[in-house]
């Protein structure tokens, strides 16, 4: 479809005639829940009153360059009308006044530069939100968190009104409605109905990969092992040994609990825990309860208690009382760090050594999930939690989708349901779909004594099991991975939070790569190289300076690391627990297989919305 012609645009609105009430409807949902969150609280974009309010209190702006601003953008408006007008009339492809980043996949269809309708589509888009992001740029604020909230939101409200995301105004859509004679609309509603079903309340879940295209245990998270331990809070694996001597002292590993843990155990190439198995080291690995209204007094101490010390206690009691190696992956490091605060304390000697990755004890820079939290949304988090017992782990999926709304949350709503498409199998989006609830008690006191509160790298501000926490005191060696691109967990923050272990004899490491991308990378792909430095002076800038860059992954420098750390080989024997801790059941185990379901009202809420759009 070189150009759309009159007779191509009347067969488009004909079969988009039979779904056009039906599209409304989709669009209408849709954007509510995306610009909302549920609640017109959380975003200062459906609350405009309290939020302007808010700036007039605390910004400057300088009147003459708002002016400059409007002017230059009304004239690359009428130099685009100029260039549009003669592209009809000489019937040749626009001129470009203004070109989307080389990074923007939106607009990579020829269509976009060669069919002036669309060329003005994309163009005028283009231009509106370059003048909105640089208003926004102009406003000087008191409170730098202020700003940060309105540059995020402003994005995710520029990237929502993307002609990309809309039919008649997406080339790519306007061909497969054609070639599919409108079957492709028939196909986008039946996708929004399923995608509708399994979302809360509050937010909106768009489908990244299909339910059923992975099982855990079957083509994920199948590395050979036996649950050796359960309580009603985690069930803790052991992996049989894949070589005939091991090192007798174990590694623990503990998984965020915001998260399954076989991100850490996908398929066999990709998996840390075979790696480190195949390498002659003895793995045990918490698996965290998938919780619900069972779960309403656990508390954040019990992660700490309940998980991950009786987790190190098995671990040691497993393998001889030898002290335990430990590793901590994102919230997982945050809570393993307060563990083995509260074990020096107690003058326990078990944990021989910690490994942090993407691990946050310092929240002064939160990135960009910190724009999700203020007083008012701390609030509606907390009403929404109690009133479940738990907070639901499809939310906290939605919000970190949006850290990257253009590859994971419109791209997807663009081929889900207005190119009637599947998403495709992909290993790694079905382990960011598989949601895990957090208890509200944990979730709240994490929430306020992080993120908003930072009260973790302050010594003896929190108590924890009868102690006052210091993790300064904490003198085990330390391996402190912070990757690159990671927008969860900034690796300038990661290197602040290292510096909190200042009595620890620290290894800093700085990946390539995001949060997980980063972080799972195989020797043998060795997709993303790593920097070193011995030393750690003041600043993460200085620490860069000095840094040595290195091809390859990371997982060599740790496992050169680790291994003295983790005593003599000995003889591998197969997993067998013992009288105390008799086998529960083979690896995954039961836990990580519980997926997030919906209550009844969400059912019955979900049936009432599905009806409307059908």
């Amino acid at each position: 479809m070189d150009q759309v012609d009159q007779k191509e645009q009347k067969q488009i609105l004909q079969y988009l005639d039979k779904y056009r009430g039906i599209f409304n409807e989709i669009t209408n949902e849709v954007m509510l829940r995306f610009l909302a969150g549920g609640k017109a609280e959380v975003n200062p974009l459906t609350n405009a009153d309290k939020f302007m309010t808010a700036l007039s209190r605390g910004v400057k702006v300088d009147p003459s360059k708002i002016l400059q601003e409007q002017m230059s953008f009304i004239e690359s408006q009428m130099a685009l009308l100029q260039s549009t007008a003669q592209a009809y009339l000489n019937n040749q492809p626009p001129e470009s006044i203004v070109e989307p980043h080389r990074s923007d996949r939106r607009f990579k269809d020829d269509q976009w530069a060669s069919n002036p309708m669309f060329s003005y589509f994309k163009q005028a888009y283009l231009l509106n939100s370059k003048l909105m992001q640089n208003m926004v740029d102009l406003f000087e604020f008191e409170d730098g968190k202020t700003a940060e909230q309105l540059k995020f939101f402003t994005r995710q409200y520029i990237n929502s009104m993307s002609p990309s995301n809309y039919v008649l105004t997406n080339p790519e859509v306007c061909r497969d409605i054609l070639e599919s004679e409108g079957e492709c609309l028939a196909r986008g509603v039946d996708n929004f109905i399923r995608d509708l079903e399994n979302s809360p309340l509050e937010a909106f879940k768009i489908g990244q990969v299909g339910v059923d295209d992975f099982e855990v245990g079957r083509d994920l998270a199948t590395t050979p092992g036996k649950v050796v331990y359960e309580n009603d809070l985690l069930q803790l694996i052991q992996y049989e040994p894949l070589t005939e001597k091991v090192h007798e002292k174990p590694l623990l590993i503990v998984s965020p609990f915001i998260n399954k843990f076989y991100i850490l155990d996908l398929d066999e190439r990709k998996s840390m825990v075979r790696w480190l198995s195949s390498q002659g080291f003895t793995v045990f690995l918490v698996s965290w309860v998938n919780p619900d209204s069972r779960h309403v007094n656990k508390t954040f101490e019990s992660y700490v208690t309940e998980g991950v010390i009786t987790a190190i206690n098995v671990a040691s009691e497993l393998s001889g009382g030898k002290p335990v190696n430990t590793l901590g992956y994102c919230i997982g490091g945050t809570v393993l760090g307060i563990a083995a605060s509260v074990l020096k304390k107690k003058r326990s000697k078990k944990i021989n050594s910690m490994t942090l990755l993407t691990t946050l004890y310092d929240f002064s820079e939160p990135g960009e999930a910190g724009n999700y939290i203020s007083e008012q949304s701390y609030a509606l988090v907390e009403q929404t939690a109690r009133t479940k017992g738990y907070f639901d782990g499809r939310i906290l999926a939605y919000c970190f989708s949006l850290l990257r709304e253009n590859n994971l949350f419109w791209s997807f709503f663009v081929d889900n349901y207005l190119k009637g498409k599947d998403p495709m199998p992909f290993d790694i989006l079905y382990w960011n779909s598989d949601s895990t609830n957090i208890p509200a008690e944990a979730f709240l006191y994490y929430l306020r004594n992080t993120y908003m509160d930072n009260q973790v790298r302050v010594p003896d501000a929190l108590n924890i099991a009868g102690v006052d926490i210091n993790l300064s005191q904490i003198d085990v060696p330390v391996y402190a991975l912070a990757t690159s691109n990671d927008h969860i967990v900034l690796w300038q923050a990661a290197y602040e939070s290292a510096k909190v272990l200042s009595n620890s004899k620290m290894r800093f490491v700085l990946a390539g790569s995001g949060h997980v991308a980063g972080v799972v990378n195989p020797p043998d792909d060795g997709k993303y190289g790593h920097w070193t430095n011995t030393q750690m002076p003041k600043s993460a800038e200085e620490w860069l300076t000095g840094s040595k860059q290195h091809d390859g992954s990371w997982w060599l420098d740790w496992k050169d690391w680790l291994a003295p750390l983790s005593g003599d080989q000995i003889d591998a024997k197969p997993v067998s627990g013992s009288r105390k801790y008799p086998i529960v059941e083979s690896a995954p185990g039961r836990y990580v297989k519980v997926r997030v379901e919906k209550s009844e009202s969400e059912k019955s809420s979900q049936q009432e919305t599905a009806d409307a759009v059908h």
